[in-house]
């Protein structure tokens, strides 16, 4: 299995500074930063639209062309707004295609447990995986089928079918999902069915009722 490199022309960030940051996203484009293997950190700008593009799609890998050389980097961690949907920047790490990498990749469960037909429900507890592979086999999501998970049993990340060449970072022993039932809350004291009924017309002794006088001694 080969990861797909991401072709993207780069170009060097010669102004610094949020104020001219904001005017880059404004005009299309998403600064960033390459740094590692002992090199000089370089800021560079990206066309938007062709990096959402590949980020969309799970892309970890990127071939950057930049002054007439090609750049191969991993993405290292990417910034986005408060609402986390605009991007606006993104942290590059220059790597060999021969080394191996640490990385976080999502993690899908596939299929209906078994399970469910019990009353159970699954509960997917780690949507992310942490993974060691080589850079250029990098998965962009790891697939689990849940089929046959019954209902109270567990899925660990030992459990989990993994490609060649791909190792969990995480505890074997973390649980992944499970399948429960989801118990009723039962109702709270002085809920329904434990209040006390009110009296129509109930006059306390000493006390006028509505429209009459108070009863005398």
């Amino acid at each position: 299995m080969a990861t797909q490199t991401a072709q993207l022309t780069a170009k060097v960030r010669g102004e610094l500074g949020s104020r001219r940051n904001k005017r880059l996203r404004d005009a299309g484009f998403i600064p960033g930063v390459i740094y590692g293997h002992k090199e000089d950190v370089v800021p560079v700008t990206l066309p938007k639209i062709e990096l959402v593009r590949h980020l969309d799609r799970g892309a970890h890998l990127f071939a950057l062309a930049l002054d007439g050389k090609n750049e191969n980097v991993l993405v290292k961690d990417v910034q986005y707004d408060h609402l986390g949907i605009e991007v606006l920047h993104v942290d590059f790490a220059r790597v060999d295609l021969n080394e191996r990498v640490e990385v976080t990749i999502p993690l899908v469960l596939k299929g209906d447990p078994k399970g469910e037909a019990e009353g159970g429900v699954l509960q997917q507890v780690v949507a992310d995986l942490e993974i060691e592979c080589l850079v250029t086999q990098i998965p962009s999501e790891v697939r689990h089928n849940v089929s046959n998970l019954g209902l109270n049993e567990v899925l660990h990340i030992k459990d989990l079918q993994l490609p060649e060449g791909v190792r969990a970072l995480q505890d074997p022993d973390l649980i992944v999902a499970t399948v429960k039932e989801i118990a009723e809350e039962a109702p709270a004291e002085g809920e329904a069915g434990t209040a006390e009924p009110e009296v129509i017309g109930k006059v306390e002794e000493g006390e006028a009722p509505e429209g009459g006088e108070a009863k005398k001694e």
